[in-house]
């Protein structure tokens, strides 16, 4: 699967952001979606993941942007996305998506199938 992410941009501490990924290939609704990041120096990172309809399409969120970020997947788009609200100097960092059977908060970067080729966030005034 292909993975296409967008959305990232610059944006002042407190606002919002909305990422997308649209995936092409095997069949989107067939895999567990999720987004990493990875600041400068430091390792990518879980943010956010979605089950598979079929396994439940239970959500799952670093500790880090619970109450901030949102998941959702759109199927019939072929899209995942992220809602960042309420953003932080800290969330500036690359995003990527990801896809794989499940990606969830136990799932490390180096075990992901598929990744989008990331797009950059940054927070700042």
């Amino acid at each position: 699967v292909q993975l296409q992410a967008s959305g990232g941009g610059l944006v002042w501490p407190g606002g919002s952001l909305r990422l997308s990924c649209v995936a092409s290939g095997r069949s989107f609704s067939g895999y567990g979606m999720g987004w990493f990041r990875q600041a400068p120096g430091k390792e990518r990172e879980f943010v956010a993941g979605k089950d598979r309809s079929t396994s439940g399409g239970s959500t799952y969120y670093a500790d880090s942007v619970k109450g901030r970020f949102t998941i959702s997947r759109d199927n019939a788009k072929n899209t995942v996305y992220l809602q960042m609200n309420s953003l932080k100097p800290e969330d500036t960092a690359v995003y990527y998506c990801a896809a794989d059977r499940r990606v969830d908060h136990t799932t490390p970067a180096r075990n992901v199938a598929y990744w989008g080729q990331g797009t950059l966030v940054t927070v700042s005034s």
